[in-house]
């Protein structure tokens, strides 16, 4: 059974874990990350846009990535970045597989 944590309303799921590796869903519903927040994560993540839109920003990079359904990254160990935008109007269902090198 997947375990459930909901934060500001964006439902993360956690589907699998074992070590080296974890895979959730993430539901959002026009959730960003907060202003100045980056996310510098210890572990690799590949990520794929099963549903909705959003836009992802690399710290190292001068423009948003605007995702739709089907695009997918692979974000490097400590790669920062944060969510810009999911869109409001639709529900935007990710899959994040986080792995270790």
């Amino acid at each position: 059974m997947a375990a459930e944590i909901e934060q500001n309303s964006e439902q993360f799921s956690e589907l699998l874990a074992r070590p080296g590796l974890r895979i959730e869903r993430i539901i959002s519903t026009g959730q960003c990350s907060p202003p100045d927040f980056w996310y510098d994560q210890d572990e690799g993540e590949w990520v794929v846009l099963l549903q909705g839109e959003a836009q992802l920003r690399f710290a190292d990079e001068a423009k948003a990535r605007h995702l739709r359904a089907g695009d997918h990254l692979d974000i490097a160990p400590h790669r920062r970045h944060r969510v810009d935008w999911t869109a409001p109007d639709q529900t935007t269902i990710w899959l994040a597989i986080f792995y270790r090198a």
